[in-house]
């Protein structure tokens, strides 16, 4: 190593610029090569939300959409032993899947008819 260092030392210091600026040159194409593997390895983890690489900094890819927000849904039937609610949205819980299965309705564990201003929120 004493070697490389008396080298570099004895080289005039254009040549130490010039040396400089094609290392850096290297390091920021290995860099951004590097960053990018690493983006497209985010994406196909995440469900391709990748981060942008953009300008801005903003951290939010330009082709995201935002997603709006949702008014809080109400329950519509109760599991009698445990109290948990299904507001009748998305996939069945595996409560009321195993009790139809047995051969209840499932209009047995829907929540009484009181107005909707008058039911809790679970």
């Amino acid at each position: 190593m004493s070697a490389k260092k008396l080298q570099l030392e004895s080289m005039s210091l254009d040549d130490l610029w010039s040396l400089h600026e094609e290392i850096s040159g290297i390091l920021s194409d290995r860099i951004k090569a590097e960053k990018h593997e690493l983006e497209k390895r985010l994406a196909v983890l995440g469900g391709g939300m990748a981060v942008s690489a953009d300008a801005s900094g903003s951290g939010v890819s330009p082709n995201a959409k935002v997603r709006r927000k949702y008014p809080r849904v109400l329950p519509k039937y109760r599991n009698p032993h445990t109290s948990e609610t299904w507001s009748g949205r998305g996939k069945r819980p595996r409560w009321l899947v195993a009790a139809v299965k047995s051969g209840r309705r499932i209009e047995d564990f829907r929540i009484g008819d009181a107005s909707p201003k008058l039911r809790q929120r679970a």
